[in-house]
């Protein structure tokens, strides 16, 4: 007879493969809105686009992110760009300063009060009818702004979320968000498709200006202004659009420490804003955002949490039975192990096929992003690191909700 803990972790696996196998049929039924387009575009009409560049301490990448949004395919008299300087402590001023001469560009200098206040004193100052944001250590494509402009001809559209890469990845950790990154490109492409969105990511999402004229501006919102900003949209039955082949690439944090504390933020931002937002889970009026997408989240946590648990137990278990037992009869003992052994248990089963589907997700989202097939060692590293590493970040993150501990930016 199976056990209390073994239940939960076929409920758990299952889950997690049901989830993928959704995301896979759901890109199997809609693969003409998956394509990646080549190419020039053209537009009907160009809207204005102001673009808000928030940066503290960004000394070493603004001029790089600047440049991007320059070298835009797009109307230079409808395109202006505001770079605001939030109390930076190096030499960002100085650098942006050099930007006050183009046209295009507006520089502002303020007192350091976070992002968000960055990005509403953006707010403040532009007239367009987009609008839209690029943190400082990221950079654009020349068609990118085109790609996702296009969509705004549909009136329903209120807002376009790009897909996110990591610019030019050097150390096994950044390779490691690689793979995690062309994932997301495919994930975010099935939410979008279903209305499930939760986060339209502050790496160059464009908006319909009168979505803040509306609903007012950022929140600090637990340092995830550009979540909260997706939910209160979901909450107002606002349209979001995943734009899968508008690609923005992010400068992503080099070690492991680096990441850690990343991801700590991320799922502090959206374990809290989840819980500022609670009325809207499981209503059917919210859709797919509040009965799948928001839930699956919330519990792939919990699933992550638990099996690394499970498996420490299991290991800790293992090793002091081990121990007794040399305490009991020497090492005299031998460890034999048969080649031709395979555990064709239920639970292995499943962790076969879920890691096989997350496998096939990274490819996928590596096709969308690149039109190509191709499988490469990033993908290892990520199951290598992120098996390890990721339970710790999400234990964290965990706690510091629990306990009402706040986590920092950096």
């Amino acid at each position: 007879m199976l056990n209390a803990s073994t239940i939960i972790s076929y409920f758990i696996i299952f889950f997690a493969v049901y989830i993928q196998v959704f995301f896979l049929v759901t890109f199997l039924e809609k693969r003409k809105e998956t394509k990646r387009r080549t190419g020039d575009i053209k537009l009907k009409r160009y809207p204005s686009v102001t673009v808000i560049v928030p940066c503290w301490d960004e000394e070493g990448t603004i001029k790089k992110t600047v440049g991007s949004l320059l070298k835009l395919d797009y109307p230079k008299d409808k395109l202006e760009i505001l770079i605001i300087d939030d109390g930076s402590t190096d030499n960002t001023w100085n650098v942006i300063k050099q930007f006050k001469k183009n046209p295009q560009i507006k520089v502002f200098k303020k007192e350091n009060g976070g992002k968000y206040t960055a990005l509403n004193f953006g707010l403040k100052h532009a007239t367009s009818e987009l609008v839209g944001c690029l943190d400082a250590d990221s950079f654009v494509e020349p068609q990118t702004l085109k790609r996702m402009v296009a969509h705004f001809e549909n009136p329903e559209i209120m807002a376009v979320a790009p897909a996110v890469l990591v610019y030019k990845p050097k150390t096994i950790t950044q390779w490691a968000q690689r793979a995690e990154y062309n994932m997301a490109v495919y994930i975010k492409k099935m939410l979008g498709l279903i209305d499930g969105l939760h986060v339209a990511t502050g790496a160059f999402s464009i908006f319909r200006k009168k979505v803040f004229d509306t609903l007012g501006p950022y929140r600090k919102a637990h340092y995830g202004e550009d979540l909260e900003i997706t939910y209160r949209m979901q909450a107002n039955h606002y349209k979001i659009y995943q734009c899968h082949d508008a690609y923005t690439y992010t400068v992503a944090p080099n070690t492991v420490w680096k990441l850690y504390r990343q991801r700590i933020r991320w799922i502090y931002g959206f374990l809290n804003n989840t819980i500022d937002y609670r009325r809207l889970l499981f209503r059917k009026k919210y859709g797919n955002f509040a009965l799948f997408a928001v839930p699956a989240g919330l519990i792939s946590i919990v699933a992550a949490l638990y099996l690394f648990g499970s498996l420490f137990y299991r290991l800790i278990s293992h090793v002091i039975e081990k121990v007794v037992q040399v305490q009991t009869v020497g090492f005299g003992t031998t460890f034999n192990f048969d080649w031709f052994f395979i555990n064709t248990g239920t639970f292995m089963f499943l962790m076969i096929v879920l890691y096989s589907m997350l496998i096939t997700s990274m490819i996928i989202g590596r096709y969308m992003a690149e039109g190509k097939i191709r499988v490469s060692f990033d993908i290892v590293y990520f199951i290598g690191l992120y098996s390890v590493i990721a339970p710790f970040w999400l234990a964290k993150a965990v706690y510091n909700t629990v306990f009402s501990r706040e986590t920092t930016w950096r």
